[in-house]
């Protein structure tokens, strides 16, 4: 009755003499309706008869059986088919011409005209082949040089000290291909002649981060002098600056960012620098050896050696930084 009531309510407030349904609103009251039946609809149903939503209901399983399956597959790819498939192999493959695209096409048992897929791409924006080819998406960009970039970012911590909270600075960089950390360097003041140093770190003959790399993203940031760039491509290592306000381009240092602040930093208050070096160094050597990473297929990047394999081992929790983080493995044999 309360029912009854609240809807007449809110049909008074409806100008419409009748009500309209999509067709989304017929269905979700034919599945709802159905069950009931004619009888109880008369006592509960306001918006619609009982027999106009039980014609729904029959008209809505009416149209599943309308076509037959088997004799529907066979039939030749709808337009909108056609036009799906033509946009996604001009975004995919931004050197195919329109004989290339067509050519695709029918290997896949579609013919199209030439023409036909000038006028679809066209329709959706898409320059031909020449211009299209000139810019190159970035998830192209990182794909064909998987395995030699790395990322640069930095983040900020306050630390508590004799003469107040004082902001340091975390310059870290990361691999792509292993997501592999190294910080670089922590800093009250970040300046050029110290990112100078970080670049001479980084670059290192011997041990340096980025001797494999040949590439690495970072943001706008004006830290990242001509120098530093300079530093960088004089050992081969090409900078390559996101666009302005596009914080996803550089998502992988972005993550870790998030990660180390929502795993540690928010959980500790670091007392002085040495204790930041010391709390940074241990969710470093944690996060690149003992956690899973989901993006690598959930195994870990630099695993730890000698774990016991045995089954039977008995399993040990190792803790790092109280037991704030841990990670659980076999004992060793």
């Amino acid at each position: 009755m309360y029912l009854r009531a609240e809807n007449r309510v809110l049909r008074d407030r409806i100008h419409e003499r009748r009500l309209r349904f999509t067709d989304t609103e017929r269905r979700r009251l034919d599945l709802a309706g159905e069950p009931v039946g004619r009888a109880a609809l008369r006592e509960i149903a306001t918006l619609a008869s009982p027999e106009t939503v039980l014609r729904w209901y029959r008209e809505l399983v009416a149209k599943k059986y309308a076509s037959n399956p088997r004799s529907a597959s066979t039939t030749a790819p709808t337009r909108v088919s056609i036009e799906a498939q033509v946009l996604r192999m001009a975004r995919e493959n931004p050197s195919w011409g329109y004989t290339r695209i067509r050519g695709a096409l029918h290997n896949l048992g579609i013919e199209a005209g030439r023409s036909t897929i000038a006028r679809i791409l066209k329709a959706n924006g898409l320059e031909p082949a020449p211009e299209r080819g000139r810019v190159a998406s970035w998830q192209m960009f990182l794909e064909a040089h998987r395995g030699a970039i790395a990322a640069a970012d930095f983040f900020t911590v306050e630390v508590l000290t004799m003469h107040g909270l004082v902001r340091h600075y975390v310059f870290f960089v990361i691999d792509l291909t292993t997501r592999c950390v190294q910080v670089a360097g922590i800093t009250r003041q970040p300046d050029g002649p110290w990112m100078d140093r970080m670049a001479a770190h980084l670059t290192d003959a011997y041990d340096g981060f980025l001797l494999p790399a040949r590439a690495l993203i970072t943001d706008r940031d004006p830290l990242y002098t001509t120098r530093f760039r300079e530093t960088l491509k004089g050992t081969g290592v090409n900078v390559v600056r996101v666009p302005p306000r596009s914080p996803n381009l550089n998502a992988f240092a972005e993550r870790f960012v998030r990660w180390i602040k929502s795993e540690c930093v928010r959980h500790i208050v670091p007392i002085g620098e040495r204790h930041l070096r010391e709390v940074v160094r241990e969710y470093v050597a944690h996060y690149n050896t003992e956690p899973n990473h989901q993006g690598l297929g959930n195994v870990i990047p630099m695993p730890a050696r000698g774990v016991g394999e045995a089954r039977e081992a008995p399993v040990v929790r190792r803790k790092r930084l109280g037991g704030l983080l841990s990670y659980y493995q076999r004992e060793a044999a």
